[in-house]
């Protein structure tokens, strides 16, 4: 089991990564079959390296990615048959977590929704432009993922993130049935 949460952890957020990828790369590919103007190619140049920054660097290298494998390490240590089954959701900080984690998880997963929204009512090639930052950036996160995980397999305690569970909670038996102690 404890194989088997850890595996299915790190491989279900690729595989949620790697099919947006697969959904937006096709809308990026598209530029290719239009005519761009210098302002078109600017914001293509703008959106890839501004999205390989701020998503595939500060997003997930700095910050997604180590807790996403460390999280994963945390299962692999402690398995609970309902965090394995949902592995990838408990990988990603969704649930088991801490307060803080979970809503900045939700609110990261409502702030993307909200810009997917946004995003599928742009004309070609602005919506193009755009994906091809955002299949840029989730690359880079598939990327950052593997490295953090090759990292800690071959180097246990490379990844120093906290995985942000909760605290478990003691309870002194000892004081529970001596109270007057």
């Amino acid at each position: 089991m404890r194989t088997l949460g850890f595996a299915w952890g790190i491989a279900g957020v690729l595989l949620l990564l790697s099919f947006a990828i697969f959904r937006l790369a096709p809308i990026a590919f598209e530029l290719g079959e239009l005519q761009l103007s210098l302002a078109h190619w600017a914001s293509l140049v703008f959106s890839i390296l501004y999205m390989a920054y701020a998503e595939g660097y500060k997003g997930f290298h700095r910050g997604f990615s180590p807790r996403v494998v460390q999280r994963a390490n945390y299962l692999r240590e402690n398995p609970r048959w309902h965090h394995v089954l949902l592995a990838p959701a408990f990988c990603m900080g969704y649930i088991y977590a801490t307060r803080r984690r979970q809503i900045l998880s939700i609110g990261l997963t409502l702030v993307v929704m909200g810009f997917v929204v946004i995003a599928r009512q742009l004309p070609q090639p602005w919506r193009g432009i755009l994906d091809a930052g955002v299949v840029t950036g989730l690359s880079l996160g598939i990327v950052s993922i593997l490295y953090f995980l090759l990292n800690s397999l071959r180097t246990p305690g490379f990844i120093t993130v906290s995985p942000e569970v909760p605290q478990p909670v003691f309870v002194d038996t000892d004081a529970a049935a001596h109270p007057d102690a």
